[in-house]
Parts: structure tokens; C-alpha cells; sequence
């Protein structure tokens, strides 16, 4: 019991430390490169690797139920759990909000969904997925080099000085160091927790499971509090539409070119549209260009729907 303990405490030590450096790094390689830290946020921190591999091994076994939980699971943990968690917190503002960019999320969703209709993902299906992935992040490309970007209001607003004492490579060295550490951090507070709960026997109870949903989510929220916490709520957003576009076009395209997936009545019937009820109402906060801390409530609410009905 001590040694998990032990483990639990150096993780959580490793993801506030490195969550903090995060959001720093992010925006020391925007100034150093001249990105947007919405869009960094979107290609860098909301990709996934450990979660790809997770799913393309599952998909090469024919496990099919972890493969697609890797896509649609993995993404409400960002969008619902993550977000509404960062809202109840950090209630978010923005001062600009570009109405096609919470949009693409909702075309990802439903370029899935459309694909899933015959009841499976093709190869042909996998590789327009791909393609999918790669225009939208192509046209986040093109709206923020014309000036369409996400952008926070008030204080907010205000650059994180100590990114600029970072040199641009400095920035990026940390920024995948970060993730690294992130990740390390998290796989040692799941196991130890887990560890933890069974030495005490709270496996089986719900307040159990209510911790280790927040547990396995507990690399989300490292990305995505820290950010609007020190004033960057679009880093925040960005890893919420970069896990959203990596999750159904990238790693589903990739899963269903390593082993065609077979999509089930309750996935297509249930997972799918909670998922896009979800991503439709964080589009339309989004819209408003403010989260409000009851909308992370709601964001919460549905992801415990989403996992609770689910199990039930």
C-alpha cells in the first residue's frame, strides 16, 4: 500500500509541475514561430499517440469494443469530462470565436457517423477519414493565417511573459517534453490508484468508479485546466477540437486501414449521437464565445450519462 502511494503522489507531482510548463511552452513556441496557440493546441497537444497505438493494437487483435472505445470514449473524456471539469473551475470567455472553426468538430463527428451507417469502416472508409483529418487541419491552416483565430477577451487576453525568455527550439523541446512527462504522470496515478482502491476495497462501489473515470481522464485535465487557469482558455478549446478531429478522423482512419472495424447498433444508436449532442452543445457555447460554469456542469452531467448509461 505504500509503495502505490508513493507512485500516486510523485505522478500527481509530475502533472501539476509539467502542466504548468505546458502552457508555457505552448506559448513561447507561438511568439518564437509565429503561431497561433489555438492552432498549436490543436495539432500538438489534442494528438494522441498512446491512445492511437492503444487502438490500432485492438483493431489488429479484432478486439473491437476497445478500438472504438479509443475513438469515441477517449474523445468525451476531452470534450465532456475534461472541458466541463476545466468550466467549473475557470469559467471561459473569448473575444473572437470565428463561427467555422467550432464547427469542424461537428463535421468530424458526423463524417464518422456517415461512414458507420452501413454498420462498418472500410479501408475506403479509413482512408477518407484520413483525408478528412488532413483538410481540416489544412482549413484551420488557412482561417488562422487570415486572421480567424481563436482569441481570449480581458485579461485573458495578456501574453504569459516568461514565454518569451524561451528561445523557439527551447519552447518545443519543452512543449514535447511536457506531453512526455504528462503522459508518464498519468500512467503512475492510474495504476498506483487503482492499486490503492483495491487494497481498500472501493473497486466496486460508485464512489470507485466516479474516481477512476476521473482518474483515466486525469491527462485531459492536465491539458486543459493549467491553460485557462493562467488566462489561455483557447489552448484549452484547442485541445478539445484537436482530440475531437485526431480521435474520429485521424486514429479512426488509421484503425480502420490496419483491420476494417464493425460499428454495433448500440455504438451507432447510443455512443454516436450523445457524442454529437455533446460536441453540438460545446459548438454552440462556443458560438456565444463563453463556457459558463453551469454549461460545465451540463458538460459533466453528460459525460456520466455517456458512461453510466453505457455500463448499465
Amino acid at each position: 500500500m505504500i509503495f502505490p502511494l508513493i507512485v500516486f503522489i510523485a505522478g500527481l507531482l509530475i502533472i501539476v509541475y509539467f502542466s504548468e510548463k505546458l502552457v508555457e511552452a505552448t506559448v513561447g513556441t507561438s511568439l518564437g514561430f509565429g503561431i497561433s496557440t489555438f492552432l498549436i493546441s490543436v495539432v500538438v497537444i489534442g494528438f494522441d499517440p498512446e491512445n492511437l497505438g492503444l487502438g490500432v493494437v485492438a483493431s489488429y487483435e479484432e478486439v473491437t469494443g476497445i478500438a472504438i472505445g479509443t475513438i469515441i470514449g477517449s474523445a468525451m473524456v476531452a470534450v465532456g469530462l475534461a472541458l466541463g471539469i476545466t468550466a467549473l473551475f475557470v469559467p471561459m470567455k473569448f473575444k473572437e470565436v470565428p463561427m467555422q472553426i467550432p464547427l469542424i468538430p461537428v463535421g468530424a463527428v458526423l463524417l464518422f457517423g456517415i461512414l458507420s451507417f452501413d454498420g462498418h469502416l472500410s479501408r475506403v472508409d479509413g482512408a477518407i477519414l484520413l483525408l478528412g483529418y488532413v483538410i481540416s487541419v489544412w482549413y484551420l491552416i488557412y482561417l488562422v493565417r487570415r486572421g480567424l483565430d481563436i482569441r481570449p477577451t480581458g485579461e485573458a487576453a495578456e501574453v504569459i511573459e516568461e514565454g518569451s525568455d524561451l528561445s523557439r527550439w527551447q519552447s518545443v523541446t519543452m512543449l514535447a517534453g511536457s506531453l512526455v512527462a504528462i503522459i508518464v504522470g498519468s500512467e503512475w496515478v492510474v495504476w498506483s490508484s487503482r492499486e490503492i482502491m483495491a487494497g481498500l476495497g472501493l473497486s466496486e462501489t460508485l464512489f470507485g468508479m466516479t474516481i477512476i473515470a476521473l482518474l483515466v481522464s486525469i491527462e485531459e485535465v492536465a491539458r486543459e485546466l493549467p491553460a485557462a487557469l493562467k488566462g489561455h482558455p483557447e489552448i484549452t478549446f484547442g485541445n478539445v477540437v484537436g482530440s475531437v478531429l485526431a480521435f474520429f478522423l485521424c486514429n479512426a482512419g488509421i484503425i480502420a486501414l490496419v483491420n476494417p472495424v464493425p460499428i454495433s447498433g448500440e455504438v451507432f444508436n447510443f455512443y454516436l449521437p450523445i457524442s454529437l449532442g455533446i460536441v453540438l452543445f460545446v459548438t454552440s457555447l462556443m458560438i456565444q464565445k463563453s463556457i459558463p460554469r453551469w454549461a460545465g456542469a451540463l458538460l459533466v452531467l453528460g459525460y456520466l450519462v455517456f458512461f453510466g448509461w453505457g455500463f448499465w
